[in-house]
């Protein structure tokens, strides 16, 4: 499928469709505007790389190219599962968000790419003047294959990722499956870690917002500073911070956040007693000693609660 654009268009190759929470005038099924000569809709597009084929662009992309790419959505009557996917040319630029929440298929980019990107990691083209970028969850969850790392570096023995290349990305290792890690030496964009089932990323640095959100399992570590709703709707997995802004733990279902300094939650979290348990994990993630671990703060639900009844006795209720 090819497209030629005259002005730049976001949301193109947008699985989630983002835009039609945010603007009522575009659906999926609407047309996408500035095209020469076609009159595709932003869902054919989505469809075709769904059938694991190519969509080339002519002119520039704009924001969230390729959001949830290879996701088969929930939201949509979906597994939520990863799929196979097509690839994306952009003979043109693209401006930031690129392949947020991306989990598999390649993007292709001839011109400029504005950060913060998405799940991507730049391995070596094999496509002569296109820069080309694959999923950090399909990397991590099925290894490189043929292709080769630019600046990072993977190590698939010890199933190591390491970030280093000062690119700023957001969402990384959304969805992951798979028992991996991810060092990131530096600050991380908005919801790294998101829909995470398995593994473990370190943010050697400061992260933006919804750190964690969604968290399903695994671990996510952030060194210096959270932005805000870090953990919202974590139902499972743990997640480490230094401090955070904001709330915390927002509409949270299950799981474990610990913060180095004391930070404020949302409903329904409280803050709970460190146990033993608790500090042999920091201290095998953070590489501490136990008197520093067991100075952490660890929130969560609270699952049992004593109760006084009328008689003066006091007995254990559990909370649902």
């Amino acid at each position: 499928m090819e497209i030629e654009l005259t002005e730049r268009v976001d949301n193109l190759c947008d699985y989630i469709y983002n835009f039609t929470w945010q603007d009522n005038k575009l659906r999926p099924e609407s047309v996408i505007p500035f095209q020469k000569g076609t009159s595709y809709t932003f869902k054919n597009l989505v469809d075709e790389l769904r059938k694991s084929k190519e969509v080339r662009i002519t002119g520039n992309a704009g924001k969230r190219l390729g959001y949830s790419m290879g996701v088969d959505l929930a939201h949509f009557g979906g597994t939520g599962a990863p799929e196979n996917a097509g690839k994306i040319y952009i003979e043109g630029d693209v401006s930031s968000e690129m392949g947020m929440g991306m989990v598999s298929g390649t993007v292709y980019v001839k011109g400029s790419i504005e950060e913060p990107v998405g799940n991507v990691a730049e391995v070596v083209s094999d496509e002569q003047g296109y820069r080309k970028f694959r999923s950090i969850t399909e990397i991590l969850c099925n290894g490189l294959g043929k292709d080769v790392l630019v600046k990072n570096n993977y190590d698939e023995q010890e199933k190591h990722l390491l970030l280093n290349d000062g690119v700023l990305r957001g969402t990384i290792a959304a969805r992951c499956r798979y028992e991996a890690l991810v060092t990131v030496e530096g600050g991380v964009y908005n919801g790294t870690g998101l829909l995470m089932q398995k593994g473990v990323v370190h943010v050697m640095g400061d992260a933006g917002m919804n750190i964690g959100a969604h968290l399903d399992g695994g671990v996510v570590i952030v060194e210096g500073t959270t932005g805000e709703f870090a953990g919202a709707y974590m139902k499972k997995g743990v997640l480490i911070l230094k401090d955070a802004k904001g709330f915390v733990g927002a509409n949270m279902k299950d799981g474990a956040i610990f913060a180095k300094k004391k930070v404020k939650t949302a409903p329904p979290v409280e803050e709970l007693a460190m146990a033993e348990v608790d500090a042999k994990l920091l201290m095998k993630y953070l590489d501490i000693g136990h008197v520093e671990a067991m100075g952490y703060h660890k929130y969560g639900l609270v699952r049992e609660r004593l109760v006084r009844m009328r008689d003066g006795s006091v007995v254990v209720r559990r909370i649902e």
